[in-house]
């Protein structure tokens, strides 16, 4: 489903990352765990070329791209597999839930109104906000905002979503809300790759987790591996801070 070999990215002198190989099957939700500046939103970015990576290879399902000579073409092609959530909801503030919803269904996917509405509709009721489909952001809390954008991300049937630390402008009592918006997509099989610094959250939802540190992963595993079991010191290390 998602394959991504020596994933390389750098700003100006400094390596962000140095390397990354990773596999996602289809249906899975993999979590992205780390410190801060452990390369772990640039790499996400890198799956959709929000940031451009200067060396290495990614695949997600049928589409290829060799990073030193990828196209625009290519890019396109890429960014039609997967859809982003990102940690500030970016809502069209001027527009309803359902509008924020339907808006990329009519501009990018040319769908109807009508059948647009009833898309978005039903994605409401997924994420338990169709009683708030005509309030616009301003009046919705975080957490349902949130639930929003996972809803337009669904939208455009992506083959993946990709959160970039999704529960992390909110306050905790709101983190539940948006955990069970996604594991209603985990009982749809989406295939999810999630940044969080929620690890409650990620031993929860996710069926592997993964440490990255210094631009490079350091362990891969199921979510007991990584939190009651880990294999590296920098992992003990880090979850040692948390527990």
């Amino acid at each position: 489903m998602i394959k991504i070999e020596g994933l390389k990215k750098s700003f100006n002198n400094l390596q962000v990352l140095k390397g990354i190989d990773l596999e996602v099957n289809k249906g899975e939700i993999v979590a992205v765990i780390g410190p801060s500046g452990s390369g772990k939103s640039t790499f996400l970015r890198c799956i959709n070329y929000l940031e451009k990576p200067e060396a290495g290879n990614l695949q997600v399902d049928e589409v290829f791209i060799d990073a030193a000579e990828v196209k625009s073409k290519d890019i396109l092609k890429l960014r039609q597999q997967s859809a982003m959530v990102f940690q500030c909801y970016n809502l069209f503030k001027n527009k309803t839930a359902l509008e924020n919803i339907t808006e990329g269904l009519i501009v990018t996917k040319k769908v109807n109104k009508g059948e647009a509405e009833e898309k978005a509709a039903e994605l409401l009721k997924l994420v338990g906000l169709y009683e708030k489909r005509n309030s616009y952001p301003a009046t919705l809390s975080g957490g349902q905002q949130q639930r929003v954008s996972i809803a337009r991300a669904m939208a455009l049937n992506p083959k993946v979503i990709l959160f970039d630390e999704p529960t992390s402008a909110l306050d905790p009592e709101l983190v539940q809300e948006v955990l069970n918006a996604i594991k209603a997509l985990a009982e749809r099989h989406m295939t999810m790759i999630i940044v969080t610094h929620e690890m409650t959250f990620a031993r929860e939802v996710a069926h592997r987790v993964v440490f990255m540190d210094g631009g490079v992963v350091i362990e891969d595993g199921t979510p007991e591996d990584i939190f009651d079991n880990p294999k590296d010191e920098r992992t003990r290390k880090f979850l040692s801070f948390l527990y």
